[in-house]
């Protein structure tokens, strides 16, 4: 793991949550996006050398929509940029981690991602994300 990629903050509205975080962050979104395989729109904002994702539901359905009915609004997500995914997803279920997605898959941001089950990681879903490179 080389860092702390980002923090995922699950949001009932997201355009209401940009203004907060815009406030609180003293930056506006350098990106927003719609990942459709996950039900989600996204927004990013640097911090520092990491950044913070807000992610609100595009259907009732979204796993970030069964989040906030289950949790509220807040943290949903920790994620660790890495070099090699496919090489650290393998390591990680050595070592007894339940990974929820056999092949990294493509995320929001121009990554490769993966995510780790909280109940191996103390409660905490854990993102592995790796850039995507451009050829």
């Amino acid at each position: 793991m080389e860092k702390i990629e980002h923090i995922g903050i699950a949001v009932k509205n997201i355009k209401d949550a940009n203004k907060i975080y815009e406030v609180l962050l003293g930056a506006a979104p350098y990106k927003s996006e719609k990942v459709e395989s996950e039900g989600v729109e996204t927004s990013f904002f640097q911090c520092g050398e990491s950044k913070i994702e807000l992610l609100e539901a595009l259907n009732p359905d979204s796993p970030i929509a069964k989040f906030i009915e289950k949790r509220g609004e807040g943290i949903h997500h920790i994620a660790f940029a890495v070099k090699d995914i496919e090489a650290e997803m393998a390591r990680l279920k050595k070592e007894g981690f339940v990974l929820l997605n056999e092949k990294p898959k493509r995320g929001a941001d121009n990554k490769w991602v993966a995510f780790i089950h909280p109940k191996s990681a103390n409660g905490v879903l854990v993102e592995l994300c790796q850039e995507i490179e451009n050829n």
